[in-house]
């Protein structure tokens, strides 16, 4: 009877291999999650340092222009504000008796429905091609709270050519990590400062989907010099945002 019990409970030999590599991918898994948290919570730090000296850097600059326009009225001048290096384009027609030359600028320029929305960098290129579409656009220079709201409201990131929604820093490291963009307040920045990585963090972002701006538009088919909505409107393009985000 002894003898035979002892056999009743010999394990097999792979049975006793599968238990030994499940025990060696347990214990990998667990080594990985605790390498994952402790990352995590080293880059939590480094992404408050970095929205405190980005915070930082726009309250200098705010401050430095507030005493340059001081110091030029004091003086009896004007002080000439800096040029804009960002766009906002806002799509604000559909595709009714289009030319196809101004259909493919558009394309182009990622605006494929009504109410999209991109940014892109002031030069003599982007121009020319607005010039071309300024009746199916409304554009102008957005302010921080502008990008920063579009971004953290809208913003969508384009990742193996899927539209992801920015819910982790992680998402924005694993796509552009290797410029140095690891968090949003790095993105933001980029956009912001039209940095040397402006085109890559650029198309990262998907176009902004817009909602239909609350209280309607004026007169889509008229310039905006002329109580209409289309055309450049300059600053006045961040009071547009804010109806339509």
């Amino acid at each position: 009877m002894g003898e035979e019990a002892t056999k009743a409970i010999i394990v097999p030999e792979s049975v006793l291999k599968k238990q030994k590599r499940e025990e060696e991918w347990a214990l990998a898994k667990n080594q990985e999650v605790e390498a994952q948290k402790k990352k995590s919570r080293e880059n939590r730090k480094l992404y408050f340092k970095k929205a405190q000296q980005y915070a930082k850097e726009y309250q200098d600059e705010e401050k430095s222009a507030i005493s340059l326009r001081r110091e030029a009225k004091l003086n009896g001048g004007f002080y000439v504000e800096p040029e804009a290096k960002l766009l906002f384009i806002i799509r604000i027609r559909g595709i009714n008796a289009m030319h196809p030359k101004t259909r493919t600028i558009l394309q182009l320029l990622r605006l494929r429905q009504i109410f999209n929305g991109v940014f892109l960098k002031v030069n003599k290129a982007t121009l020319n091609m607005l010039h071309r579409v300024e009746p199916y656009v409304s554009y102008g220079y957005p302010n921080l709270k502008s990008v920063k709201e579009l971004i953290y409201k809208r913003g969508y990131g384009k990742v193996n050519k899927q539209r992801i929604p920015l819910t982790d820093n992680s998402i924005i490291d694993q796509v552009l990590g290797k410029h140095g963009i690891i968090c949003v307040e790095d993105l933001i920045h980029e956009i912001v400062t039209v940095g040397p990585h402006f085109k890559e963090a650029n198309n990262f972002l998907w176009p902004f989907q817009l909602s239909a701006p609350n209280g309607g538009l004026q007169k889509k088919r008229n310039h905006f010099v002329e109580g209409g909505d289309a055309g450049n409107r300059e600053n006045f393009i961040n009071e547009l945002i804010r109806r339509m985000n």
